[in-house]
């Protein structure tokens, strides 16, 4: 009996700002993963094994870390969405869908009505994560508002309080001086972004993602997400605080699935 010899594993793709680490050819799918402030891709690392088989996961980098840590960072939303707009061109022949976290979320959203003025094609499905619909409230009456305002001793203990950052990058004053203007960066672009009142909502279906222990984005926020969509497919809450995804990747990912062929049978019965 011959044994058929196993396909070799696909090489990992990057191209800009986009990591595919497992290449679909033909994909029935392409899911685009926002990172939140401060952060990277690798936020999801491991995560393109949670999905299906026919899906091409891509992880995306803002400028200033990963394969880009030598682009200067942006610290505008609009600047940002456009730099996406731009690099995910080449990526969108194909239906695909955006996830975001914190910021992510922010820049996903922004991007999708970006396309949408531009009569391009847009994402089947929207998921937002951790980010509200609205500018962030205050921190407290004796710190000002606007993150990337405080001092660094008052920054780094904001980080410590909300988790997700390694104590290595907060403990260490030589590691927090390369880290640190990545957060008071993306910290001022979350922190002066204001939505456009008179947006119409989405014709993308959004569903929204948090934790039920959230010190940044309560129930409330997330569930506001109602206003900017046509079509809401509901609020997914798990245990855990800002970064609860980094417990629940199986879980999200299966939502995730599941509100995609939602959106996706949806918007085929339409066409019908």
């Amino acid at each position: 009996m011959t044994r058929t010899a196993a396909r070799p594993a696909r090489r990992p793709l990057t191209h800009g700002a986009v990591t595919c680490p497992r290449p679909v050819p033909g994909a029935a799918l392409r899911l685009f993963l926002f990172h939140h402030a401060g952060g990277s891709h690798l936020l999801y690392r491991d995560w393109e094994h949670e999905f299906p088989a026919d899906w091409e996961v891509c992880f995306l980098d803002a400028p200033g870390r990963g394969r880009l840590s030598d682009t200067p960072l942006i610290d505008s939303s609009d600047e940002l969405v456009a730099f996406f707009a731009r690099e995910l061109q080449p990526w969108t022949e194909r239906p695909f869908a955006f996830f975001g976290h914190s910021m992510g979320s922010l820049v996903a959203y922004e991007l999708t009505r970006r396309l949408a003025a531009e009569g391009r094609s847009l994402p089947v499905w929207l998921g937002v994560s951790a980010c509200g619909t609205s500018p962030r409230p205050a921190l407290g009456t004796t710190t000002p508002t606007a993150r990337h305002l405080l001092t660094d001793g008052e920054l780094r203990e904001w980080l410590r309080s909300v988790g997700g950052t390694p104590d290595a990058v907060l403990n260490d004053d030589a590691t927090w001086r390369h880290f640190g203007p990545m957060f008071r960066n993306d910290f001022a672009l979350v922190d002066t972004w204001r939505p456009a009142a008179d947006a119409p909502p989405l014709r993308t279906p959004v569903s929204a993602f948090g934790g039920d222990a959230d010190p940044v984005v309560g129930r409330e926020r997330l569930a506001a997400w109602a206003g900017r969509t046509q079509r809401f497919l509901g609020l997914n809450m798990f245990d855990g605080g800002h970064f609860y995804l980094a417990h629940h990747r199986r879980p999200v990912a299966r939502r995730i699935t599941a509100a995609v062929a939602a959106a996706r049978r949806t918007a085929r019965e339409h066409l019908v």
